[in-house]
């Protein structure tokens, strides 16, 4: 199906169910446990045709309007029409649960935009647009509400003071070369980022206004070309690491890396609590280098297509650090 007729089935259906964009039918606390991925669906074509899509894996065919459960981008209507320019390539979603217990998510865009906005409403909390597009990679939220951003061109891990206002652009910052993931850890309480050829492990100090960085550890990757980074849900000792070649679990409490699987340009990688994995990696036949419209996954495997689509990164929807 073309991506417009896509768009415009769930456009209609969400009419049709008195649903506003950004808002989601049958997706209540108890399922953000890790039962629906959330996708970054580019669109080269047309940039600000670039969404978020949190889909079921229960639905096989994803091009059924019920197999989509939540969508997003910036726009006048959600707070985000001033960053909008820095939308067009997202790069990455994450779900997290603050300490008052609302849900919100967290976006990047390799243009510029960086964002925290409420869940499921979508309404904006903080945002910014890094206009030198340092390619925007990843971010995390704090337990103070500040938010932590990667950026590989920029070669950069950057601590943002999301908690002082909508528009704060004061950070800290770490140089890490490439830097393409960060990753909190609320039991060590340091902040893990990957670079091109180390993983460190970031202590934040100061106070939610003037933050601080610095390292505690530093591990040299086994492999070059570090990129994704993320929890091992069903063991909170080891985190996920992929690299140009290869994907690798990293046990936080050895410094070791345990266990290598030999698959290469793996975008994404992240599993649910029970252990299934859910991968991306380019397909040969996309839009871009770096894109696929199929995402794989493992335990039990079985792999679910989103036609038309230019996914880089899938998301467990799960709020977890750990």
């Amino acid at each position: 199906m073309p991506r417009f007729a896509r768009a415009f089935v769930v456009l209609m259906t969400a009419l049709v169910l008195g649903l506003a964009p950004g808002t989601a039918s049958g997706v209540t606390a108890g399922r953000y446990g890790g039962q629906l991925v959330a996708l970054v669906d580019q669109d080269s074509a047309e940039p600000a045709a670039a969404r978020i899509r949190v889909m079921d894996p229960a639905v096989a065919d994803w091009s059924r309007p019920d197999a989509q459960k939540w969508q997003w981008s910036p726009t006048v209507d959600n707070g985000f029409g001033d960053l909008a320019v820095g939308w067009g390539a997202p790069s990455e979603v994450k779900l997290r649960r603050t300490k008052s217990g609302s849900y919100v998510v967290l976006v990047t865009d390799s243009l510029g935009l960086a964002g925290l906005m409420t869940y499921p409403g979508g309404r904006r909390l903080w945002g910014l647009n890094l206009t030198t597009q340092p390619n925007l990679h990843s971010a995390e939220l704090l337990p103070d509400g500040n938010v932590a951003i990667a950026a590989t061109r920029g070669g950069f891990v950057r601590i943002y003071t999301a908690s002082q206002g909508p528009d704060s652009a004061t950070y800290a910052e770490f140089p890490l070369a490439r830097a393409h993931g960060v990753q909190w850890d609320p039991v060590r309480r340091v902040l893990w980022a990957v670079g091109d050829t180390t993983i460190v492990a970031l202590k934040v100090g100061g106070t939610a206004a003037a933050p601080t960085l610095t390292v505690e550890r530093t591990v040299p990757l086994p492999s070059p070309g570090g990129h994704d980074l993320t929890p091992v849900l069903n063991d909170p000792d080891r985190l996920w690491i992929s690299t140009t070649g290869f994907v690798y679990e990293f046990s936080k409490s050895s410094n070791e890396f345990v266990t290598t699987r030999n698959w290469a340009d793996v975008r994404s990688i992240s599993s649910t609590p029970r252990g299934q994995q859910v991968r991306t990696f380019p397909a040969p036949d996309c839009a871009t280098t770096w894109c696929t419209d199929t995402v794989t996954f493992t335990g039990p495997d079985f792999v679910r297509t989103l036609p038309g689509a230019e996914i880089y990164k899938a998301r467990v929807w799960s709020p977890r650090y750990l």
